[in-house]
């Protein structure tokens, strides 16, 4: 590992991870300070489904993404024009105020010598989304890996997503979006390439 790709890939280490156990006494420190009993029935289990849920929701600091996409393949006829995979699905939480983040991302890439499976592609939006994250460096780490692994003649990433913390709280505006997007290779220096890309996801 090396490069961009290292330094987006080392997440912080957690020292002392706290145990299953303190992570559902904080729920229902949560819980009390909200001015609810934790002990009543409704809200007797709700501590371990948290910590469950979050298992889930943050498994991506469990997965590599480059790993993810090392299995590729090269008898593809000699093709070697624009793949592009389109609105993939991903819900992530946001790292200021852990509010949802949900939308889609729109993957292209122009491959050199190898393809790699498209629910590969999905798979590395997933890892990264299932993180603590902001938009745009979430952007950035799908295209540069995808970059740095499969070394394409072009990348291509358009994130386009609705923001909990902005719909639910503050300036309470529901029903907009933000658009993020990163251009690599021939889809940064070709205008028709990108073009072509941005043709092929709206």
């Amino acid at each position: 590992m090396h490069g961009t790709l290292a330094k987006l890939q080392i997440e912080p280490e957690v020292r002392d991870r706290p145990s299953r156990e303190m992570a559902e006494e904080a729920v229902r420190t949560l819980i009390r300070w909200a001015g609810e009993d934790p002990e009543r029935e409704g809200l007797a289990e709700t501590p371990a489904r948290v910590t469950r849920a979050y298992a889930e929701w943050f498994g991506g600091y469990g997965q590599d993404p480059s790993e993810i996409l090392q299995r590729t393949f090269e008898e593809v006829g000699g093709y070697d024009d624009i793949v592009v995979l389109r609105d993939i699905p991903f819900e992530s939480c946001c790292e200021h105020h852990m509010a949802a983040i949900r939308g889609t991302v729109s993957v292209g890439y122009l491959p050199r010598d190898r393809v790699v499976g498209i629910s590969k592609l999905a798979r590395v939006v997933d890892a990264f989304a299932r993180r603590l994250q902001v938009q745009e460096r979430l952007t950035a780490q799908i295209a540069d890996t995808i970059d740095e692994v499969l070394k394409p003649r072009g990348v291509g990433v358009i994130v386009k997503a609705t923001h909990g913390c902005m719909a639910t709280r503050g300036v309470r505006k529901h029903g907009v979006s933000m658009v993020t997007s990163r251009m690599l290779g021939a889809f940064r220096d070709d205008p028709a390439a990108r073009q072509e890309f941005l043709a092929a996801v709206a």
